[in-house]
C-alpha cells in the first residue's frame, strides 16, 4: 500500500507565525514529514524555509533575534501603497538560503497571495521561492503590494487565510492544518501605560512611525511628529493605530477561514494558542515555537491513526 503523500497548510498570523517552526520540527521528529506544503503569509515565509532545507537556520534566527535586528528588516518607503517595502525581508530568505525556483525543491510548495484588482486568491507554485513569499506577506496597511506577471499581489490571508484547499489540489492524501487566528477575537486591549517594561511590539510600532516621519520633507516632519504620537494608544481606554488594524485583520481572517475549513476541512487541525502575541512581536519566537510543538504532541495519536488507516 502506498504511503500516503501528507500536506500541511500553514496560515497567517504574522509574529504568531514563528509557531509553524515549532510544528514542523516537532511534525519531522515525530516521522511525519509532510511533502506538500501550502503557506498564507507568514505561513509561506517558514514553508519555503522549510521545502528549501533551511528551517534549522530560521529556527536559530528566530529564537536569537533581537528588536533592534527585527527593526533592520522594517525598510519604510512612503511609496508603493505599503508602510514597508519589503526589499530587506526578501534579501534575508536570500541570505538564508531560500531563493531557488519553486519547481526545483524535492517537496510540492505554494504560496497564496491576493489580486488587489480582483480579488481573487493566487496560487504562486512556480518561480523565485522568495519572490513568492513576498507576495504573500505583502500585509495591507504594513507592507507594499508586489507586481507579479502583471499583477498588482497582497497578503493571501485576505482569501485563504489557511490553504487546505490548496493542499488537496497539489495531491495530498492527508491534510495537516494550522490555524494561528482560531483564539483571537474577544482579546482585549492592552495599552502601553499597561506593560511594564514595554514590550518589543510596542518598540517596533514607535521606531516605525518613527521612520516613516523621518522620510517626509523636513518641513512636514514637526506636524507630522504629533499626528504620528496619536496613532499610539494613550490610556487603558484607547486604541492606537496598530491596534485597531491588527484586530480588524483578525475578525476578517478568523470570518473568512471558518467558511473555508467548513466546506474544505483538514485531517487534523492545530490551533496554537497564542492570542497574547502583539501583530509584531517577532522577538517571542521562544515561546511560539514551544506552542506549536505542544500542538503537536497532543495531535500525534491522532495523525498515527490517520496514517494508519
Amino acid at each position: 500500500m502506498a504511503h500516503p503523500r501528507i500536506g500541511i497548510a500553514l496560515g497567517s498570523g504574522a509574529a504568531r507565525g514563528w509557531a509553524h517552526i515549532g510544528v514542523l520540527s516537532s511534525l519531522i521528529e515525530a516521522g511525519v514529514e509532510p511533502e506538500i506544503v501550502c503557506g498564507t503569509s507568514i505561513g509561506a515565509f517558514v514553508g519555503a524555509a522549510y521545502v528549501a532545507g533551511r528551517l534549522s537556520e530560521l529556527k536559530r534566527w528566530a529564537e536569537t533575534v533581537t528588536w533592534r535586528e527585527i527593526v533592520g528588516l522594517l525598510d519604510v518607503r512612503l511609496s508603493g501603497g505599503g508602510l514597508i517595502d519589503g526589499t530587506a525581508a526578501v534579501e534575508f530568505l536570500q541570505e538564508l538560503g531560500v531563493g531557488q525556483p519553486i519547481e526545483s525543491y524535492t517537496k510540492r510548495y505554494a504560496a497564496i497571495a491576493t489580486d488587489l484588482v480582483t480579488g481573487r486568491e493566487i496560487w504562486l507554485d512556480c518561480g523565485p521561492i522568495h519572490q513568492a513569499v513576498r507576495a504573500s506577506i505583502a500585509l495591507p496597511g504594513i507592507f507594499s503590494p508586489v507586481r507579479i506577471q502583471g499583477k498588482w499581489l497582497i497578503d493571501g490571508g485576505l482569501c485563504n487565510p489557511v490553504p487546505v484547499s490548496v493542499c488537496r489540489a497539489l495531491g495530498a492524501d492527508m491534510i495537516i492544518a494550522v490555524n494561528l487566528n482560531g483564539d483571537l477575537l474577544g482579546r482585549r486591549f492592552q495599552s502601553q501605560s499597561e506593560r511594564t517594561p514595554a514590550t518589543a511590539s510596542s518598540r517596533l510600532q514607535n521606531e516605525l512611525l518613527d521612520r516613516v516621519v523621518s522620510r517626509l520633507p523636513a518641513g512636514l516632519r514637526d506636524q507630522a511628529a504629533q499626528v504620528a504620537q496619536q496613532l499610539l494608544p494613550k490610556a487603558p481606554s484607547t486604541l492606537g493605530y496598530f491596534d485597531v488594524l491588527a484586530n480588524s485583520i483578525n475578525i476578517m481572517q478568523d470570518h473568512i477561514t471558518r467558511s473555508r475549513l467548513a466546506g474544505e476541512p483538514p485531517h487534523v487541525l492545530l490551533v496554537p494558542r497564542l492570542r497574547d502575541f502583539g501583530l509584531l512581536e517577532f522577538n517571542r519566537a521562544e515561546e511560539a515555537i514551544a506552542e506549536g510543538r505542544s500542538c503537536v504532541e497532543q495531535a500525534l495519536p491522532v495523525l498515527r491513526r490517520f496514517l494508519a488507516s
